[in-house]
């Protein structure tokens, strides 16, 4: 069985935890991109070994010219900003233990891939192996 979806906005990283006097927490924007990412997720919760292929689409920056503008729509140019793949495929993983799997320890196989599009989004590729 095989799951797409798309995430819409910006791509967004997994942030780390702050610790305070009160206790921990984890940042709001990290909350509310999990939060996104479970209500996106369209399909059943997924058994066995899996992969995940990620793919992140930022904005092409408005100071860019028109030839850069045009080799970052080619792939010529592809971005090195943050968030880093690891983080933009944690919050992903974490956001989806138990609804779309049981624990991201299933996954065997991560592709993640940085691409610039006037539509930031990331798309999302999760499949049964075997």
């Amino acid at each position: 069985m095989t799951v797409k979806f798309t995430i819409p906005g910006e791509p967004v990283g997994k942030g780390r935890p702050r610790v305070t006097k009160k206790g921990t927490f984890t940042p709001e924007k990290t909350v509310n991109y999990e939060n996104l990412v479970k209500i996106t997720y369209p399909g059943k919760m997924l058994e066995g070994e899996l992969e995940i292929v990620v793919k992140a689409f930022y904005s092409i920056p408005k100071s860019a010219s028109k030839k850069k503008t045009e080799q970052m729509l080619n792939g010529q140019i592809r971005p090195t900003k943050k968030p880093d793949c690891d983080n933009v495929l944690k919050i992903i993983t974490d956001a989806l233990n138990k609804i779309a799997y049981n624990d991201d320890n299933q996954i065997v196989r991560a592709v993640v891939e940085k691409y610039y599009s006037p539509y930031p989004r990331v798309e999302v590729e999760l499949r049964e192996v075997g």
